[in-house]
């Protein structure tokens, strides 16, 4: 099976979701003719990633802007379940292709955001969603921490889908818990746009013998809006180079990394490659010494199976 991907490697219109989704639209209209079965949008893409925000927090006290500001964020933030979401469900069966999109995630119940990860399918709709277990370092401000439910993948007709969010992909142990459910497809959304996280896309290809997606955004300080321009005016103008990545099952690059600029990555997946790539090493198989090493990701759910054409 070929496979033919793309990941969107551009800017939100930044904090209003609406003006986003517009423009992931016209994205996602503007490349419906070319092929693609699937588009990959980068981390918290809806309403933006807040690099450089405080939030007016600091050990033992929060501003009242600060609060005001993470209640836009909330405002502008999605849920699975609203009118926003079902626009994207739609352009996916219109067009036929498979989404996965980062998004601020929002929690009617309980007041909390989430660094997520949506998976869309054309025939099925919502597949279900990726929820960041551990957000790095401030991102704890304003994200929490998701549970073992939230380690996903999915067997769709254009293979077996799954992934995590940035620097989670630092954690061997939730990568071998998508190692275990086979992934193919591998999606890495991040804001992570060093040259060293190259080097962890090749890693992660050649330890689970999966293709890699890592999709980031292409962000400068300018395209800030003017309300929020105070707020990063000590970050260098290019605030995020982008860095976007396909890599195959043998850690070989097939497109980028990408850097300094907007754009969409391109590249056809031959699934017969992760085949071929497990004779010299398979992390569940001949390589995985059951007999030494057990592991379970606990509450990890099992692989959910889309509806096959008869």
């Amino acid at each position: 099976m070929r496979v033919k991907v793309g990941l969107v490697q551009d800017s939100p219109v930044f904090f209003d979701k609406t003006k986003t989704l517009a423009k992931m639209e016209h994205i996602i209209e503007t490349n419906a003719s070319k092929g693609y079965q699937l588009l990959v949008f980068p981390e918290s893409f809806v309403p933006g990633y807040p690099r450089g925000f405080d939030f007016g927090a600091k050990i033992g006290s929060r501003t009242p802007e600060g609060k005001k500001l993470y209640a836009k964020y909330y405002a502008n933030s999605m849920s699975l379940d609203d009118d926003d979401m079902k626009k994207l469900v739609k352009l996916s069966k219109l067009h036929h292709i498979y989404l996965v999109v980062g998004i601020t995630e929002r929690q009617e119940t309980n007041g909390s955001l989430y660094c997520s990860m949506v998976y869309i399918s054309p025939t099925e709709g919502i597949l279900g969603a990726h929820r960041k277990i551990k957000p790095t370092g401030t991102e704890r401000l304003i994200w929490a921490e998701a549970d073992g439910k939230s380690l996903v993948t999915f067997d769709t007709k254009i293979g077996k889908l799954g992934g995590l969010i940035c620097w989670e992909n630092y954690m061997p142990l939730a990568r071998m818990a998508l190692y275990q459910r086979e992934v193919e497809i591998y999606v890495a959304p991040t804001a992570d746009s060093r040259e060293e996280w190259t080097a962890t896309m090749k890693h992660i290809a050649l330890e689970g013998r999966c293709f890699v997606l890592g999709c980031n955004q292409y962000y400068t300080k300018s395209i800030y809006p003017d309300p929020y321009k105070d707020l990063v005016k000590g970050e260098p103008e290019e605030m995020c180079a982008g860095g976007s990545i396909i890599v195959s099952p043998q850690g070989k690059v097939l497109a980028g990394p990408l850097f300094g600029e907007a754009g969409i990555l391109t590249a056809e997946l031959n699934l017969n490659d992760i085949i071929e790539s497990k004779l010299d090493f398979d992390v569940n198989g001949h390589y995985a010494r059951n007999d030494i090493f057990k592991f379970k990701a606990k509450n990890q759910p099992e692989i959910k199976k889309e509806k096959r054409d008869l």
